[in-house]
């Protein structure tokens, strides 16, 4: 099948050489594709969008072969969530939880530890309702709750959110695994003291507590300093060792103090040479062995990992470390081992290999995975095979009989050696009643929820066999015969119809319809062709509408696109024309026309632009066409009257040359007279373009206000041209008072805003483009309570910059041509003599000293606090200042800066022309300096 752009094109060939008013019904059928064959099962890989009668490829392949029942749900099987028979129960991730549940599953095989659990006192259980939830709430409380679930539970995995969260642990980020396993063995024991019965008080001791001494010996005296200590674990450091003994020995070697790490002797009563050692008193029955494989690394300041090879053995002798082995039971027998997969000490996987204390079978804990070894070894090889990305690769060591090796190991766990007991039910841990009520009503919801899901899956199955039948039936149906009655339908809406995912909506053909309630010709490729029975039976069961059939092809849609698309064949042949004949002179008594000199340069674009949109006129927009929606919106929006950005996107051709009142431009620069031929040619593509003969006059309000504005320009020059002749020294700043040296021949000299000048200087230079100034607004330089906010030493000093000094004759000049709002003046009273009298100055109004002093304080506490300023970071060498770093100025320059930069000179770094950035500094430093705002 042809692509889609080679069917459009075939679909509108016909308009070469049919005129609008010669379209026939065949034309119409051809617009929409009617006649186009139907493609055929196997020859398309995908739908045609651009074939109506194209209908492979939507869908129908899920439900023409054979039934798989498991395609009409996504509903998992409810019996794979159940837990198989002699086997274990999961625990599931939380996010990064891994850790925590390694450990649960290595004390939950603790079976001392569960049965003690099992003991504790929980009024709350015992007393629960079991119509209602159970909700745990002390440690204990819970750890009994999720060990009665692991041992009893029907779920093949079960969610320790309600024990990780009274821990307080963050689920999306890993911790220290063996820091938590410290904590939670200190928080369980504490929890464990609250018992009444001492056996449960001291289970924690009597399961993981040890005890050794630190034994210091003075070189001098011989005195022995033992300090006694308990542990629950032993941290062993693998660093340059290759098995557990060597770890061992280590840990209980002997160490030198000498030098600044001598001993005090109490004896000697001063520092001596001594050594100091670890012994090793007694064991627990469980002894937790940390293998250090997290170290913090002093070049890098973070933890690194170690993936040291390190071989320990299934049965463990400590009677050589101890210091009196006779007294207790010393072969331990390994049954955990605890695993972190991965490089980093920051990530990665942990997983435990638990021995079975009953069937003394290895099993592998991973989360809600548990996976039984074959036979009745533990089997390390595949987890030391999965992490391997290190770059220094070493080779795995041989092990011997009865040993295990493994660069990822992290904590080993022995138990003490016992005899085998005849008693079969010696292994065997109970759960108590109450616990098992609890247990018994999780179950029971979770054998409601299998029934719920079995019971989903197969009203699934049995409406996804009726849609098989419905949808076997009905595409049958669909294709249309020759001469048969045909409507459309939504190419998207059978596409879900098909797709059992979905729920099947109503059908909307609303989109689908051009301005005059027909199908739209562009819509063809969106819409497929069906037998009018099939579009029968499918209303009828879904709904929907309006119903689109043969007598739904839209004539005046196609008679527009027709139109449009012979113009724009037309159009260049046009364009070469027109071009022709604007060169020709009018002939005498030949009839021009006016039009814009910018439109006659572009009306080939504009003409495009106009097809384009005529093209796009016709599509749905709530029964108007696009044009029409459009300007609807725009009245809505800003009402009768287009914002300015408007006009220029909506401008049209000869529009450059419409004045605001609709007329015609008073510009004759911009609008030229061009033959009729050429106005009949550019009028085809712009039927509603302004017209205007040769003899349409211009605009006479135009002219009126053109007329209006030069005889303002004219008072304006003249009001200029007096004012400065009367302030001629003013304007020209010649022969100006000056306070450093008050002028002689008079005692009062008047006070006005710099802006005042400024402004009116702009005025005298440009009268046409700038507005004269009526009045000065001296209360600028007045506070809220009347007075002057300056005083003449200040004036000195820098504030002389907001104020222009003017002579009395200038004053009374400004007085006669301006409306004044305060007079201000300055007095000098005893003018400086040869003895050295010293003049006083006043000023009307009278200084405002409150005001004046809170001014003040502003001006300081800028200059302490500020937001904005420009700071400047300098490097200096050699006693010479160089641009380090300037960062962008925040504020704007000052007006001392105004000036430089009027002048053309080479570009300076950023601030250099500033005081602040040119004070000198000390060599071979950095400063930071600011530059306040003023």
């Amino acid at each position: 099948m042809a692509p889609r752009l080679q069917l459009e094109k075939a679909a509108w060939r016909w308009v070469e050489t049919v005129k609008p008013e010669d379209i026939g019904r065949e034309h119409v059928e051809l617009s929409y594709r009617v006649n186009v064959p139907a493609c055929r099962r196997g020859t398309c890989r995908r739908n045609c969008k651009g074939n109506p009668n194209c209908l492979v490829g939507i869908g129908e392949q899920a439900w023409l072969g054979e039934i798989d029942e498991n395609a009409f749900h996504n509903i998992d099987d409810p019996n794979s969530e159940r837990r198989d028979k002699n086997t274990f129960v999961g625990l599931t991730n939380l996010g990064a939880t891994c850790y925590v549940n390694t450990f649960l599953q290595v004390w939950f095989h603790n079976l001392e530890l569960r049965r003690s659990l099992y003991l504790c006192q929980n009024p709350r259980a015992q007393d629960h309702n079991i119509q209602l939830d159970y909700e745990p709430e002390s440690i204990c409380e819970h750890l009994q709750y999720l060990f009665a679930l692991l041992q009893n539970s029907n779920r093949r995995y079960i969610d320790p959110s309600g024990l990780v969260k009274a821990l307080g642990l963050d689920t999306g980020q890993q911790q220290d695994a063996q820091e938590f396993s410290k904590l939670f063995l200190s928080l369980l024991e504490d929890t464990l003291s609250k018992q009444k019965s001492t056996t449960l008080q001291n289970i924690i001791q009597r399961q993981f507590c040890g005890q050794f001494s630190y034994v210091t010996v003075c070189n001098q005296c011989g005195r022995a300093s033992p300090l006694p200590s308990r542990f629950y674990e032993l941290e062993l450091n693998i660093q340059g060792h290759k098995n557990l003994n060597e770890c061992i020995t280590e840990f209980l070697k002997e160490e030198k103090l000498d030098g600044d790490n001598r001993y005090f002797c109490e004896s000697c009563q001063n520092k001596q040479c001594a050594t100091r050692r670890i012994k090793l008193h007694s064991l627990p029955r469980t002894l937790n062995l940390q293998l250090m494989r997290f170290v913090f690394d002093r070049t890098t300041g973070h933890k690194k990992k170690l993936n040291t090879f390190i071989s320990f053995p299934e049965q463990l002798d400590m009677g050589p470390f101890l210091e009196t082995p006779q007294d207790q039971q010393c072969v331990y027998e390994l049954s955990a081992v605890l695993i972190h997969r991965g490089v980093s000490a920051y990530s990665g996987h942990y997983i435990a290999h638990v021995k079975d204390a009953r069937t003394s079978d290895w099993y592998k804990f991973n989360d809600e995975e548990i996976e039984k070894m074959e036979g009745k070894k533990l089997q390390l090889g595949i987890e030391e095979d999965i992490a391997e990305t290190v770059k220094s690769q070493t080779r795995k060591p041989k092990c011997s009989k009865g040993y295990h090796c493994s660069r990822n190991a992290y904590m080993l766990v022995y138990k003490v050696q016992e005899e085998e007991s005849t008693d079969p039910t010696a292994n065997d841990v109970q759960v108590p009643g109450f616990l098992q009520r609890l247990v018994d009503q999780d179950n029971h919801k979770f054998e409601e929820w299998c029934t719920e899901m079995a019971e989903m899956r197969r009203q699934s199955v049995d409406k996804g066999k009726a849609k098989h039948e419905e949808v076997k039936e009905l595409y049958e149906l669909l294709p249309v015969q020759d001469g048969q009655p045909y409507e459309f339908v939504p190419l998207e809406w059978l596409k879900k119809w098909l797709d059992d995912s979905t729920a099947t909506k109503e059908m909307d053909n609303s989109l689908f319809l051009c301005s005059h309630g027909k199908l739209h010709p562009d819509k063809v490729g969106e819409a497929k062709r069906v037998s009018m029975a099939a579009a029968h039976i499918l209303y009828q069961r879904y709904g929907g509408g309006p119903r689109l059939d043969g007598s739904s092809l839209c004539r005046e849609c196609v008679s527009q696109r027709c139109r449009v698309l012979r113009l724009k064949n037309q159009l260049n042949e046009d364009y070469r024309e027109v071009t022709n004949l604007v060169k020709r002179t009018l002939g005498s008594g030949e009839e021009g026309y006016w039009v814009g000199k910018s439109s006659l340069r572009s009306w080939r674009q504009l003409a495009m632009e106009q097809l384009e949109e005529d093209e796009q006129e016709t599509m749905h927009g709530s029964g108007q066409t696009n044009g029409q929606a459009a300007h609807s919106r725009i009245n809505k929006e800003y009402g009768p009257h287009l914002p300015e950005d408007s006009e220029e996107a909506m401008k049209t051709f000869n529009e450059d040359i419409l004045c605001t009142h609709g007329g015609l431009s008073i510009l004759e620069t911009e609008r030229r007279l061009v033959p009729s031929a050429v106005w009949i040619k550019v009028r085809a593509y712009f039927p509603k373009a302004p017209e205007f003969t040769q003899r349409q006059l211009p605009c006479g309000q135009c002219l009126t206000l053109e007329q209006e504005e030069k005889d303002n320009e004219a008072v304006s020059k003249m009001m200029a041209q007096d004012q400065k002749n009367q302030l001629l020294n003013l304007f020209q700043e010649k022969n100006r008072p000056l306070l450093t040296k008050w002028p002689q021949g008079t005692d009062t000299l008047f006070i006005v805003p710099m802006f005042f000048v400024d402004e009116w200087k702009k005025f005298i230079r440009r009268p046409t483009k700038s507005s004269p100034v009526s009045s000065v607004g001296n209360s600028l330089l007045l506070c809220p309570h009347g007075g002057f906010m300056f005083t003449y030493e200040s004036l000195i000093n820098g504030d002389f910059q907001h104020v222009a000094l003017l002579w009395p004759s200038e004053w009374e000049v400004i007085s006669k041509l301006f409306i004044v709002d305060q007079a201000i003046s300055l007095h000098c009273s005893g003018p400086e003599t040869a003895t050295g009298t010293t003049p006083q100055y006043t000023t009307q109004p009278e200084l405002c000293w409150e005001c004046r002093e809170g001014f003040i304080f502003q001006q300081q506490r800028d200059l302490r606090e500020y937001t904005q300023a420009t700071i400047y970071v300098r490097k200096v060498i050699e006693d010479k200042a160089v641009v380090k770093e300037a960062a962008p100025e925040l504020n704007a320059s000052s007006s001392e800066a105004e000036p430089e930069e009027e002048k053309e000179e080479l570009p300076k770094a950023d601030g250099e022309g500033e005081s602040d950035f040119s004070q000198p500094l000390p060599s071979h430093r950095v400063r930071t300096e600011r530059s306040e705002p003023r």
